[in-house]
C-alpha cells in the first residue's frame, strides 16, 4: 500500500504519498480530483495525461488541476503532493508565485518541467521537509509546509519559462507574459461559453486584432485555435470518462446546434465524437 500522510484543519486539506514499482497500480486519479496535485516522477516512469502519454527520460514534476492522470511504469519512488485552494490557493497567492497559467492552465497544455540533477536534488528534499513535517505534527507544521510548497512552485515556474518560453521555437518578451497568463487563465474559466477570439480580447482590455498578432509574431498557434483545442480537449474527456451522449456534451460545451459541434470535432480530431468514443476505448489514440 502507498504510504498516505494528510493534514487537515478544518477547511484546509493536504496530503503526501508515496508510490513506486510495488505499488503504483494503487494509483487512482479520482482519489484526488478535486485538488491541486504536485508529482514528483523520476526518470523511467511513463504515465498518460489526459490523451497525451509521457514517458520520463529525466525527474520531472507535473502539475495538474483537472486533468485525467493514469501511471502505467515506474519503479523507483515517486512522490504525489496534492491539496485543496483551502490550504494554498494559487490565485490569491499569484503575486507570489506567479504560476497560474502556466504550470496550471496553460494554453499549450504542458503540465510539467524536466529537472536535472541538481533541481531534482533540491526538489527531492523540498518534498521530504513536507513529509517531516507532516510526520511531525507540530502545531507550526503547517505554515512550514506552505512555505515548501511555494518554494516547488516558485522554481518550477522558473524553469517551466525557460524550457517553454524561453527556448529556440517560443521566445516571450516578459513585459508580454501577463498578456499569455491571462489569456490562459481566461480560457479555463470561460470556454464553455466563450468561444470567440472577441470575448478573450474583450477580458484582457485590447483589442482582438492585437490579441492575434501578439500570437502570431511569436510564431505560435492562433488565439482562436488555442480556444478549439481547450473546447475540444474537453469534449474528448466527457467522451472517454463519462457516459454523456454526444447532444449532451455539445450542450455542455455552449454549443446549441449538436450538428455543428460534430463537425467541428471531426473535422478536428478525424473522427466522429461516437468513434473517437468506441476507437479510444479500444486502444486507438488520436491527437489534437
Amino acid at each position: 500500500m502507498s504510504q498516505t500522510l494528510i493534514f487537515e484543519d478544518h477547511y484546509k486539506k493536504l496530503g503526501f504519498e508515496t508510490f513506486s514499482e510495488n505499488n503504483l497500480l494503487t494509483f487512482k486519479d479520482t482519489n484526488y480530483k478535486s485538488e491541486i496535485k504536485v508529482f514528483y516522477v523520476p526518470s523511467g516512469y511513463e504515465l498518460t495525461v489526459d490523451f497525451k502519454h509521457y514517458k520520463t527520460e529525466n525527474p520531472a514534476l507535473f502539475f495538474l488541476t483537472n486533468q485525467h492522470i493514469q501511471v502505467e511504469k515506474g519503479i523507483e519512488e515517486s512522490n504525489l503532493l496534492y491539496y485543496n485552494r483551502d490550504f494554498y490557493c494559487i490565485q490569491i497567492h499569484d503575486k507570489e508565485v506567479a504560476c497560474d497559467g502556466l504550470l496550471f492552465h496553460n494554453v499549450f497544455e504542458i503540465p510539467f518541467v524536466e529537472l536535472d540533477e541538481h533541481e531534482s536534488t533540491i526538489i527531492k528534499n523540498l518534498f521530504q521537509s513536507i513529509k517531516d513535517e507532516l510526520e511531525s505534527k507540530d502545531s507550526s507544521a503547517e505554515e512550514m509546509i506552505r512555505t515548501y510548497v511555494k518554494q516547488i512552485i516558485i522554481r518550477a515556474t522558473r524553469k517551466w519559462k525557460k524550457q517553454n518560453l524561453d527556448n529556440d521555437e517560443i521566445k516571450i518578451p516578459s513585459n508580454e507574459l501577463d498578456v499569455f497568463r491571462d489569456f490562459s487563465r481566461h480560457l479555463e474559466i470561460h470556454f464553455r461559453e466563450k468561444h470567440n477570439v472577441a470575448d478573450y480580447a474583450d477580458l484582457l482590455h485590447i483589442s482582438p486584432k492585437t490579441l492575434t498578432h501578439k500570437f502570431k509574431s511569436l510564431h505560435i498557434e492562433s488565439p482562436n485555435q488555442f480556444i478549439i483545442n481547450r473546447i475540444l480537449l474537453e469534449a474528448k474527456r466527457l467522451l472517454f470518462y463519462t457516459d454523456k451522449p454526444v447532444k449532451e456534451i455539445a450542450y455542455d460545451l455552449g454549443y446549441e446546434d449538436p450538428a455543428y459541434f460534430n463537425r467541428l470535432f471531426t473535422n478536428k480530431i478525424g473522427s466522429t465524437p461516437t468513434n473517437f468514443k468506441k476507437n479510444y476505448s479500444s486502444g486507438k489514440k488520436y491527437n489534437i
